[in-house]
């Protein structure tokens, strides 16, 4: 792929759609330092051109440089204020900037649902729904995301799951991907291909449809339709998975959440009145083609291996600092770093001139690039222990790691994000794996790596926990989540 981008790079060199195309390209492989090239060159010969900039600002964001990202996209606001995919992407990006304060996030995220208000005509009142007592309740879920995707894995068996005497399960499907996955749901309810319709069109459809509850899937990020809300187009709507914040949007009813997520006090954080779903937020099925769990691999080499194979979106200096008291802690230990822009030569230097400074050596940490889905998996034989980010933490990663024998260190904090590992730990009855604060979080990995007998328990026995626990209980899952929308139903 890259020998093919720099053959287009050669032949298109001053050629502004072929450089944004190619930089795009680039940039979606990981291949960091030459998507950059490409914008930059974009701006250099169309200087007024503002989409550069927001491939730079994205690109800054996948780099982990958070204030980078942020400045760009202050600087893009000022200039496009009603550009719907620019307002999004600068607020999915604040998620990730451990510099910025939940009340600043919570500002933004009201200010975007102002925008969308007024774009959308202003606010409409609220549709009658007649009692759903006497018949199924019609709920619409809308997503991009109904393909092999964290969202799309969390959610396709739930959706098989409903009760078909009770619900009619419509989804609206806004992405241009299909797979395996998409097939899945296609067969387990009325699926809507919603791609082509524009926000008043998808109301008018789902109106159409006389939607009693929907919920939304995706929240600010990639191929978000959550503008579609905005019209208001059914009697209750509700944010599910899929974001991990406010929408901001006055004619959201409901965000569901649960306890782990949504500690009290979490309200401060949200426009919408927080449900907590009593099994969790989260219901997990894993990968038919994840191979068996691997012996532990410390045994065999003598040296303790922690791992991450998160975006590396969610890294920043805090987190290097505090891994490299981790390996300062563990002297005889590695650390491997898995994810698509490992790929560039130029963002791994850089990674390993920051362990440098830290005081770690380069042989210590090894960066590896992006694989299928089941060779990912596989890799996580290489991995003793697994290290959460912060603040933005592990979703579908960590449910992976810890379905692979892999358990995971994580630092809940006050954004809702920040406690995704904790609450997939505290369903499997593992919260003493989340730590307090950066000293605890040292003291729980140090004293896993020196404890060989507990991590080959946990070897052997993370895949059973899970299959016992609340976290695969997709019937369960189900039931509490119809609950809880019958309970929204009733309440409209």
């Amino acid at each position: 792929m890259l020998a093919v981008c720099e053959q287009i790079i050669e032949a298109h060199g001053e050629d502004v759609a072929a450089l944004l195309d190619v930089g795009a390209l680039l940039l979606n492989f990981g291949f960091l330092t030459r998507a950059r090239e490409c914008f930059e060159r974009v701006r250099e010969l169309e200087p007024d051109d503002l989409r550069p900039v927001v491939n730079l600002a994205n690109l800054a964001r996948d780099a982990g440089h958070h204030a980078e990202s942020r400045r760009l996209y202050a600087a893009l606001l000022e200039r496009l204020p009603d550009h719907p995919v620019i307002r999004r992407n600068a607020l999915v990006s604040l998620e990730y900037d451990p510099e910025v304060s939940d009340a600043a996030r919570l500002e933004q995220a009201k200010a975007w649902g102002a925008w969308a208000m007024k774009r959308a005509g202003g606010m409409r009142p609220r549709a009658a729904i007649s009692p759903p007592s006497d018949r199924p309740l019609r709920v619409g879920y809308v997503s991009s995301d109904f393909c092999q995707h964290t969202v799309g894995l969390f959610v396709k068996d739930v959706l098989a799951a409903h009760d078909r005497e009770r619900f009619e399960v419509f989804a609206y499907s806004a992405g241009q991907v299909q797979d395996r996955v998409t097939a899945s749901i296609r067969q387990s309810c009325r699926f809507r291909d919603v791609s082509a319709l524009d926000d008043a069109a998808l109301a008018a459809q789902i109106r159409h449809d006389a939607i009693d509850v929907l919920v939304d899937l995706s929240g600010h990020t990639a191929g978000s339709r959550l503008t579609v809300f905005a019209h208001r187009p059914a009697p209750v709507q509700a944010s599910w998975l899929g974001y991990f914040a406010t929408t901001g949007l006055p004619v959201m009813a409901a965000v569901l959440l649960d306890d782990w997520h949504a500690p009290a006090g979490m309200e401060a954080q949200f426009t919408e009145k927080i449900v907590r779903l009593p099994g969790g937020r989260f219901c997990y099925t894993p990968v038919p083609f994840a191979l068996e769990v691997a012996p532990l691999p410390g045994v065999a080499r003598g040296y303790v291996t922690f791992g991450c194979f998160n975006n590396t979106a969610k890294l920043n200096p805090a987190v290097f600092e505090l891994w490299a008291r981790l390996l300062q802690a563990v002297p005889n230990t590695r650390l491997v770093l898995k994810w698509r822009t490992f790929h560039d030569a130029g963002f791994c230097q850089s990674v390993r001139e920051a362990f440098v400074r830290l005081g770690i050596a380069p042989e210590r940490v090894e960066l590896r690039g992006a694989s299928f889905h089941a060779d990912l998996l596989a890799q996580y034989a290489d991995i003793d222990i697994a290290l959460d980010p912060f603040p933005f933490t592990g979703g579908l990663t960590s449910c992976e790691a810890l379905w692979m024998g892999v358990p995971v260190v994580t630092w809940p904090q006050s954004r809702v994000v920040s406690r995704q590992t904790f609450a997939l730990l505290s369903a499997i009855g593992l919260p003493e794996l989340a730590a307090t604060d950066a000293e605890d979080y040292v003291r729980i990995a140090v004293e896993l790596a020196g404890d060989a007998e507990r991590l080959k328990e946990m070897r052997v026995g993370l895949r059973a926990r899970m299959r016992d626990s609340v976290l695969c209980d997709v019937a369960g899952a189900t039931r509490h989540l119809e609950h809880t929308l019958f309970d929204l139903a009733r309440q409209a």
